[in-house]
């Protein structure tokens, strides 16, 4: 990991940490999921927001002032509209999707929930998908939550990522595999 992708984590961390502790001491839990909801589709769906977010031209005060009137629009809770506000004086908003992604994995940990990104080269059925969950609850001991993705140079297979975990059967790593084996032959 790179440094500075190293020390956002870090922030982030840490912010998340005071968040989640502040909303589940508060019992806001269910809302902290829907604020966390309503700032990711928010950076998906705005170029400017990302700017915002992301862009050192604008001021501090800038910022902690658009924050706050985003905040209001989107109707999130005092706690994160605090939180976001605060990292907009401290100019730590660049870490917001860290952050967001740090509270999803604090509270799916909570709930006993983890996420498999899995990708495939034709898109999974949902009998596919629910019998992929099933066995991946079964190794985890935790529900399965699929982000499913498709990459059609796989050939066929998939490659499963649980955490630090990674179970690839796709056939471009076996060819990939093979063709190596061939190469120490001869």
């Amino acid at each position: 990991m790179s440094e500075p992708a190293s020390i956002s984590t870090s922030i982030a961390a840490r912010y998340a940490t005071a968040v989640y502790s502040i909303a589940k001491e508060g019992g806001e839990i269910p809302a902290l999921e829907a604020d966390i909801a309503a700032l990711q589709s928010a950076l998906a769906d705005s170029e400017d927001f990302r700017g915002l977010v992301n862009s050192p031209i604008y001021t501090r005060s800038e910022q902690a002032s658009a924050v706050s009137a985003l905040a209001g629009k989107m109707e999130l809770s005092d706690t994160v509209a605090n939180t976001l506000n605060l990292m907009a004086q401290k100019r730590r908003l660049f870490v917001l999707p860290q952050l967001i992604s740090t509270l999803h994995d604090i509270i799916a940990g909570e709930k006993g929930e983890v996420t498999a990104d899995v990708v495939s080269a034709k898109a999974l059925t949902k009998t596919q998908a629910d019998k992929l969950a099933k066995t991946l609850k079964a190794s985890t001991g935790k529900t399965v939550t699929l982000n499913a993705t498709v990459d059609e140079s796989l050939i066929g297979g998939l490659v499963v990522k649980v955490g630090s975990r990674m179970i690839d059967t796709s056939i471009r790593a076996k060819l990939n595999s093979l063709q190596n084996a061939m190469k120490e032959v001869g």
